[in-house]
């Protein structure tokens, strides 16, 4: 299967803050990728090389092509939520439906407004009578009516409540993923889309610190719950981060044999966002 994103020793500084540092990636198509750092870690600036809105130094082929140099064919390719609403506050979902299909060869009208119809969003509704809930759910039709091979997801359920998250990617796995689609995600709410990723990706101060499927870190990581008389034999394991909780002492390994770990105490697979925020503290962020 071929590389819908293939990125290779990528930089990018803005004054003295070096915003991307040689940064290198392959993400294949068909994948859900989930791009994680705190934040100023580089990941908008990331994105912002992928679409094409920002020159890199390092070599960068998005889709098969230069996203600066041909951007006008890779937004051909390529559909963009972003964390906040762009669109004018004037226009009615209608006329956007419109619009859209007279500027962009891959979009289909009518699958957009079939996918309306099943929201909240009415033809008639001005973007300015729209609730964040709304606005997602006209986001969503959009770009699930376009024939896209890269679907880039920037924050896109930022402020809304629970419901609208679930339904949001509940909507984009069920009726939009394919094995001819790749979707990219950047989110804080790590625990709600743990379970869609297909491979992860982590970003400290513009450096790659993991870029893992999620059958690898499962393999490759494991938490220990180690029992009191055995504390000392797990140290010298050499775990990546060690904490109490409850009363208990809770090591994670990079690498450990699982069945050494097990006449320790209990293993367990640790979660994205327990694993993100020990390699971040391992690596002094």
């Amino acid at each position: 299967m071929s590389a819908i994103i293939q990125a290779k020793n990528l930089s990018k500084t803005y004054g003295n803050k070096q915003a991307l540092n040689d940064v290198s990636l392959d993400i294949e198509a068909g994948r859900i990728v989930g791009l994680i750092g705190p934040n100023g870690a580089g990941k908008t600036t990331l994105i912002k090389a992928l679409l094409g809105m920002t020159p890199v130094k390092g070599q960068l082929r998005v889709a098969g092509l230069d996203p600066h140099r041909q951007r006008a064919r890779l937004m051909e390719r390529v559909s963009y939520i972003a964390d906040v609403a762009v669109l004018p506050r004037w226009i009615t979902a209608g006329q956007l439906m419109t619009f859209i299909e007279g500027v962009h060869p891959g979009f289909s009208r009518e699958h957009a407004m079939r996918l309306l119809a099943r929201t909240e969003v009415k033809p008639e509704h001005r973007v300015r009578q729209l609730s964040k809930g709304m606005m997602a759910q006209l986001h969503l039709a959009v770009v699930m009516a376009i024939d896209a091979s890269l679907l880039v997801l920037d924050e896109p359920t930022l402020g809304l409540d629970i419901l609208y998250r679930k339904a949001f990617y509940d909507t984009l796995i069920h009726e939009y993923h394919d094995e001819r689609r790749s979707i990219l995600v950047t989110t804080h709410q790590v625990e709600e889309i743990e379970h869609l990723l297909t491979d992860v990706v982590f970003i400290r101060r513009g450096r790659i610190v993991l870029q893992a499927s999620m059958e690898t870190l499962a393999d490759r990581f494991a938490t220990l719950i180690c029992r009191p008389e055995k504390q000392a034999e797990a140290e010298a394991l050499g775990p990546i981060q060690h904490k109490s909780l409850l009363g208990k002492q809770v090591y994670l390994f990079d690498g450990a044999d699982r069945f050494q770990l097990a006449a320790l105490g209990e293993v367990h697979t640790p979660g994205l966002a327990d694993l993100f925020v020990a390699l971040m503290q391992e690596q002094g962020a």
